[in-house]
């Protein structure tokens, strides 16, 4: 799984970089300008071929006149060291026989960003960054957004602000961002104001978070990364992207010797007559997911109905909370899922369903919880929540009202809840009390958009339970299941229902080799 760096973090590992010896800052840069333009030619390889002359000949690189036929290049460079990346991107670029038009923010505040303005200047020009200069400049092959990086953390105003609004108005070709596109907050995928829509993100060493959160990935375009040569110095306690899932991982979600509970036993709690459609969606998701029983616990007049759609899951008839303590007490149930298609139950089966048994609560019962604050108190850390945003704003009002990062309102949220809270959406976020995240994005090549369909999140809490079940700590089940999901409706691609979620999982974990 690949780290992600918040803009502070990747401050700091250059610096200690730079500290120890490693490399100096403009090596750095180097190496991002160099990385800018292989990323460059890599996306489009066209790029790479040279223009022919009118004769059919390549031009000259070193003929100044064939420049003019050549190809060409305009690079937005700001006062920073992102403005710093692209004086490098321009030098290079001309070094190859690029046209290279440079337009820059007035001021060069960094040191190692003036280095490479001067050696730019010695090449060719820097023309002043209006609006009015940005519309100047149409039909280039290739435009570079170096204006602001991770840095930035606030809107943008006056001229600067203005000529930000104007880029991100235009429509250019093969636009590259580097590191972010300008206006982007890197740590939270938040624009704080507008913001430039790249067709390539050219991002170092690590990507950031805002590369998958919010609305960060519809400005980022395709995210390409750049090794600088600071891996050994990227921080211990960097988020987590779950792209992959750990060997490790894969070993356990196949099975061994065993009976069937010695493979775990999950309880999922059904609703009334005619709401137990969730509940089964759910059940079915825990027991392909190799938990060895699964038991549906109903209200005794839905036993009927449900016994007419299930088959291999077990029934059991559950009418209140004394019911579900009196189950609680065979100990071969080792994980509990309470709340798809439950309904508007009492509190009190919520409370019998808080006893230190691995839990995962969603959908009505995340409603409870929000309606008894009380029982916050007796969540504990086998508890997993799973609210999409509308549930997360009606448990935890205060946290979902703060403007900000995801990341920041998920961490809020386990502290405050003792347990791993699970934000679900195209950019889920999972958080355990301990601080420890995890980013799961189903953007750029591992979209899902096919999720977006009712019954899908009872799937994943189903998923998740069979996982708990199966002994997988809480930030493991919620981790593997998130991802196991997405996988799922990626393979199934277009026209999928949840029913098909559960039923494309043992293609999918054959194809990662359990």
């Amino acid at each position: 799984m690949t780290k992600l760096l918040t803009a502070a973090q990747m401050r700091a590992a250059e610096q200690a970089a730079i500290a120890q010896g490693a490399v100096t800052g403009l090596d750095l840069m180097e190496r991002a300008g160099q990385g800018v333009v292989a990323a460059c030619l890599a996306h489009w390889p066209e790029l790479a071929e040279p223009v022919a002359t009118a004769g059919g000949q390549p031009p000259d690189p070193r003929d100044i006149s064939a420049r003019k036929m050549a190809r060409r290049a305009v690079i937005f460079c700001g006062p920073g060291n992102n403005g710093g990346d692209g004086y490098v991107v321009a030098r290079l670029l001309h070094d190859m026989g690029w046209q290279v038009n440079v337009l820059a923010v007035a001021g060069t505040g960094a040191p190692d960003a003036r280095v490479n303005q001067e050696r730019w200047r010695a090449l060719g020009q820097v023309q002043v960054l209006t609006a009015q200069a940005l519309r100047d400049h149409p039909g280039a092959d290739l435009y570079i957004d170096a204006l602001f990086g991770i840095g930035l953390s606030r809107a943008l105003s006056g001229d600067i602000g203005a000529i930000v609004a104007c880029l991100a108005q235009m429509d250019l070709p093969r636009l590259v961002a580097v590191d972010v596109p300008s206006g982007l907050a890197a740590d939270s995928g938040l624009a704080l104001g507008p913001v430039p829509r790249a067709g390539l993100t050219v991002s170092f060493d690590s990507p950031k978070p805002g590369h998958f959160l919010a609305e960060g990935p519809a400005h980022c375009g395709h995210l390409a990364m750049v090794d600088i040569g600071i891996a050994a110095f990227r921080p211990e306690d960097a988020i987590t992207l779950v792209d992959a899932l750990p060997p490790e991982i894969i070993a356990r979600l196949g099975k061994g010797p065993g009976h069937k509970y010695s493979h775990g036993h999950a309880l999922v709690l059904a609703g009334g007559s005619g709401q137990g459609g969730a509940a089964r969606l759910a059940a079915r998701a825990a027991l392909r997911i190799g938990a060895g029983a699964v038991t549906l616990g109903v209200p005794p007049e839905a036993l009927a109905e449900n016994a007419a759609q299930v088959n291999a899951v077990m029934l059991r008839p559950m009418s209140d909370a004394a019911a579900l303590r009196a189950a609680l007490q065979d100990r071969r149930i080792s994980a509990l899922c309470l709340g798809p298609g439950l309904g508007p139950r009492e509190a009190a089966l919520l409370a019998a369903a808080l006893d230190g048994t691995p839990l995962v609560l969603d959908a009505d019962a995340l409603t409870i919880l929000a309606k008894n604050p009380e029982l916050f108190a007796r969540l504990h850390d086998k508890c997993i929540l799973t609210p999409h945003d509308g549930e997360f704003a009606r448990v935890f009002p205060d946290l979902a009202a703060q403007a900000g990062s995801r990341v920041d309102q998920a961490r809020a949220a386990a502290q405050r809840a003792n347990c791993i809270v699970l934000l679900k959406g195209p950019d889920t976020v999972i958080a355990a009390p301990t601080g420890r995240c995890c980013i799961h994005g189903a953007v750029y090549a591992r979209s899902a958009p096919w999720l977006a369909t009712a019954g899908s999140g009872d799937v994943l809490a189903g998923i998740i339970t069979g996982l708990l079940a199966r002994g997988f700590a809480p930030i493991d089940a919620a981790t593997t299941g998130t991802f196991l999901h997405a996988a799922c409706a990626r393979a199934f691609g277009p026209g999928l229902i949840a029913e098909d979620l559960p039923d494309i999982l043992p293609q999918v974990l054959r194809e990662l080799g359990v």
